[in-house]
């Protein structure tokens, strides 16, 4: 099966909403599916799509503005992608859940209602899954869907499970259509030891010609902690909360903020500096985040620097969503076998 093809020539199409910096995109294209449009709000991030998939149709838009068939002159898609905004779900956003101005969900479902796709998947934070406080939330999601004909499931999957050097627990919904016949299966395990930090930072590291990368690695050998984008209007500029940065303060990283480049040849690694402790660490760039993330080592970013590092930070890792849509393509192709029978 080539990139895009279900069977006899049929495409498996998308639509995505709240496309960020590309991550579900990336991983969405790699399980085969062919993307009609991207819709991100973020003008930055529309740069950093446009840049890496030109042939791509990016829509800068509100998803609350976003009609398919007047924007972009599509009336169907096999499957509506999207990874809507956390902050309702998180501490961070006061977790007012789908009170908060920025709940995208009712979206998803007026999208969905429009589009009528085979499938619909969405990632959030993982309290979205677990927390009994968005219980209410969640109910009356499912309901909707179900009353638009689909059946939802969810669950929560770690980054680190499928070969990312990152602890990143998300929760992902899949809703298929039920005239949908095949079964549909989450993606399974597939790394036991996930490549660590030093293991996948320490070409980076030693590129501006640091003799201390190698050293280094062997100490960062462990995964990172969640990294942290913050919302559109704050945070970005670090590597998120205290408890974070003391995580990576273990590993020789210095999480007060970003660097522009790699440590160069005259930078000598000290422990015991500052107040924290940890000053006389590398910090990391934007680049050496979003490898972290498991993004490919050649997608670039637009913006400033700290813009970029949000857009890596905010991202769904390709290789979890990858793993995701390759159910959702198998469980397709099944229901496709099923009725060509």
């Amino acid at each position: 099966m080539g990139r895009g093809t279900l069977l006899n020539g049929h495409t498996l199409t998308s639509v995505e909403i709240c496309a960020g910096a590309g991550g579900q995109a990336i991983g969405l294209e790699q399980a085969g599916f062919e993307h009609r449009a991207l819709v991100e709000y973020s003008e930055d991030a529309c740069k950093t799509l446009r840049m890496n998939r030109p042939g791509w149709q990016i829509l800068q838009k509100d998803v609350r503005e976003f009609n398919p068939i007047e924007d972009a002159g599509i009336t169907h898609v096999d499957l509506l992608a999207g990874g809507v905004p956390c902050t309702p779900y998180t501490e961070a956003g006061k977790q007012l859940g789908s009170s908060d101005e920025r709940d995208l969900l009712p979206e998803v479902l007026r999208l969905t209602e429009i589009l009528h796709p085979k499938a619909v998947m969405i990632e959030n934070v993982h309290t979205l899954a677990t927390q009994e406080k968005f219980a209410g939330t969640r109910n009356v999601f499912f309901k909707e869907l179900s009353s638009l004909g689909y059946d939802p499931n969810i669950t929560v999957l770690d980054a680190q499970d499928f070969g990312v050097p990152q602890r990143r627990k998300r929760a992902v919904i899949v809703a298929f259509r039920m005239d949908v016949s095949g079964t549909f299966n989450w993606p399974e395990k597939k790394w036991e030891l996930p490549p660590t930090v030093g293991e996948t930072l320490a070409e980076s590291m030693a590129s501006n010609g640091w003799p201390g990368a190698t050293a280094w690695a062997r100490t960062a050998s462990s995964v990172a902690p969640t990294l942290v984008g913050g919302s559109m209007k704050h945070g970005g500029g670090d590597l998120g909360p205290r408890r974070s940065k003391q995580q990576w303060a273990r590993m020789c990283v210095n999480g007060n903020s970003t660097w522009a480049t790699p440590p160069a040849h005259d930078f000598v690694l000290e422990h015991g500096v500052g107040k924290n402790g940890w000053e006389g660490y590398p910090k990391l760039t934007y680049q050496q985040a979003a490898l972290l993330q498991g993004f490919p080592a050649d997608w670039q970013f637009s913006g400033t620097r700290t813009n970029a590092y949000k857009q890596v930070g905010n991202a769904f890792p390709p290789p979890v969503a990858r793993a995701v849509g390759t159910s959702i393509t198998e469980t397709l192709r099944a229901s496709y076998l099923d009725k060509a029978a």
